[in-house]
């Protein structure tokens, strides 16, 4: 039997992609040298054999060196073989985003003209295409997400999480456990992420206040996600939004779905986020000879990385952008522009709604922070409370700008939420302790948010 776990993920080129996969055959070829002792291999197949476990051989031979393995268990054995494949689409991801193919070849080599082969067992996220991956594979049964049968094998049922719980003693997690990692929908089975159930218990098990953590997330690039997020118009981040804020979205569904059709279709971004776990169903219905879908974020582990890849890509959206138009306008005072340009990025964004205030907060702290000559505080304690963020210059003889941020239900609350933004930095005397310090020039902004427009108002004191 061969087991063979392809994971050539995260790799930046193809070089160094066939490099991790020629280590991880070489290493498979060194669990089975007892081949080389009295078998029947002729001479030149045990050189190949032996130039193979050195690392010595040419990229041909790494490309067709399972069905070789095979053929030489075979030999040795009398028998045909079972070969294991484990992520097998993996390596097909990166060949996407990355640019290499040295593994279509391996695999083909392996699964499609190959005697010594008895069967073979394929686990990935996506559904095998003959089309696209094994141009002559025939005969696959294929199990996936959508199939009822040996649904209960793809991750942790309730009475497992609970038989798991009891035996650590932290029954009292199981809410949390849920909430975080279960959620995930085999055929019409609910099942937990069995990576993670395992290591929040373990930690659980150890530090009874241990917070949950996004255990699977850091096992995965999130690639989808991140190309969903670019390549994403207003519509699409209106369904991101949807997705974060807990409701629903309705897809048709493609189960032959390839890396190559990502972008043939304005619908194939969300079948590959339901196939590889970043989507589940909830709902299913048939239209004009076409499956549709209702799918939500599993549990919050996963809503959780929405949100970081948002973020992060957001981030880096914020430092491409020139801001020296608006950082202008916070010297001049001209609330007009500093309205105009926030909206403008604000379109381009995914408002978190039931965080719609720590959201806004974390978007000005990115835009304020490439302000040059500018020390930034966020919520640092000042007079009687503590302003959203306090800008101090380096000079004293500088301009300091203080910040209030309101979020309103309905643009109609706006401007009344500006002025109570601005009477709170008067009445809690943000500005004291600058004034102790011997700054004497003041700007004060209260802006109010609303969905992803807003309003400005500022005050001005210099003495």
């Amino acid at each position: 039997m061969i087991h063979f776990t392809l994971k050539s993920a995260k790799q930046p080129n193809y070089e160094m992609a066939y490099n991790v996969l020629q280590k991880s055959i070489s290493e498979e070829y060194g669990r089975h040298s007892y081949i080389l002792r009295g078998s029947d291999l002729r001479s030149d197949e045990r050189q190949r054999f032996k130039d193979i476990i050195k690392g010595n051989a040419d990229k041909d031979d790494y490309a067709t060196a399972l069905a070789f393995l095979s053929r030489c268990l075979k030999k040795y054995h009398n028998s045909n073989v079972v070969i294991l494949i484990d992520e097998y689409d993996v390596p097909l991801e990166n060949a996407y985003f990355k640019g290499f193919d040295f593994v279509r070849s391996l695999l083909e080599s392996a699964l499609k003209t190959n005697d010594a082969l008895e069967f073979a067992a394929i686990t990935g996220c996506l559904r095998i295409s003959r089309e696209s991956i094994f141009t002559g594979l025939n005969n696959l049964e294929v199990i996936s997400i959508l199939s009822q049968g040996y649904a209960e094998y793809f991750g942790f049922m309730q009475m497992e999480v609970k038989k798991l719980l009891q035996y650590y003693e932290v029954e009292e997690r199981e809410q949390e456990l849920k909430e975080w990692y279960d959620g995930y929908q085999f055929g019409e089975t609910e099942v937990y992420n069995p990576w993670s159930v395992l290591n929040y218990v373990k930690e659980a098990a150890v530090y009874a206040q241990r917070f949950p953590k996004p255990y699977w997330a850091n096992t995965s690039s999130n690639n989808i996600i991140r190309e969903l997020i670019e390549t994403s118009d207003s519509a699409v981040r209106a369904e991101i939004e949807q997705l974060i804020d807990g409701r629903t979205i309705e897809k048709p569904i493609y189960e032959d779905i390839t890396y190559e059709d990502i972008h043939s279709s304005g619908d194939n971004l969300w079948n590959f986020l339901f196939f590889t776990g970043y989507l589940k169903k909830v709902g299913e219905n048939f239209k004009s000879d076409q499956i549709y879908l209702k799918m939500a974020i599993p549990n919050k582990e996963v809503r959780g990385i929405y949100r970081r890849t948002f973020m992060l890509w957001f981030d880096e959206k914020i430092k491409k952008e020139n801001w020296s138009e608006l950082h202008q306008a916070l010297f001049d005072k001209n609330c007009s522009v500093i309205e105009m340009k926030i909206k403008s990025i604000l379109t381009k964004s995914i408002c978190f709604h039931d965080e719609a205030e720590q959201f806004y907060h974390g978007f000005m702290v990115g835009i304020l922070s490439r302000l040059d000559g500018y020390d930034l505080f966020s919520n640092r304690e000042a007079g009687e409370g503590r302003p959203d963020i306090l800008m101090l210059p380096y000079d004293e003889q500088g301009i300091v700008f203080i910040f209030e941020f309101k979020k309103a239900d309905a643009f109609s609350y706006t401007e009344v939420l500006c002025e109570a933004a601005l009477e709170q930095i008067k009445k809690r005397q943000y500005d004291a302790e600058c004034r102790e310090n011997g700054y004497k020039k003041f700007i004060k902004y209260g802006i109010c948010f609303c969905r992803k427009s807003c309003r400005v108002k500022a005050v001005s004191e210099f003495e």
